[in-house]
């Protein structure tokens, strides 16, 4: 089973069932998710900012928060220093830097629905491959 890094958009687009969460289904299916530890902290704020924004659908929300802990997501340690350089290189966050970080160093893609991170990721991908 091929890895793939897995980002906090396209996550909360599956958990949270936005609009690409099925394409971002059918592009992870058959991988082994990736994530760095950051990913649940990542995950648990945008469902507290969906709860504070929609209360009235707070209940289905801690359901889907719910299942998302249950997803088989590996996480993983990453190189901090190297996360830093990383987002200094290419003008991301640290925190988008750790998912770009972990796919070049796993040799694997990413899935995101961010578009600097995807940017970044696809340059990532033509200097490599030039």
């Amino acid at each position: 089973m091929p890895d793939r890094v897995i980002d906090t958009s396209s996550l909360a687009a599956v958990v949270f069932e936005e609009p690409d969460g099925a394409s971002v289904l059918e592009n992870c299916r058959g991988s082994r998710l990736l994530a760095p530890g950051l990913v649940d902290y990542e995950m648990a704020n945008i469902c507290l900012m969906k709860r504070r924004r929609y209360p009235d659908v707070a209940e289905k929300l801690a359901i889907q928060f719910d299942a998302y802990q249950r997803l088989d997501i590996k996480r993983c340690v990453v190189d901090i220093g190297g996360v830093l350089a990383l987002a200094e290189k290419t003008r991301l966050t640290a925190y988008d830097a750790s998912y770009l970080w972990l796919a070049i160093k796993n040799g694997c893609p990413l899935s995101t629905l961010d578009k600097a991170l995807d940017a970044a990721w696809r340059q990532t991908i033509t200097t490599r491959t030039n």
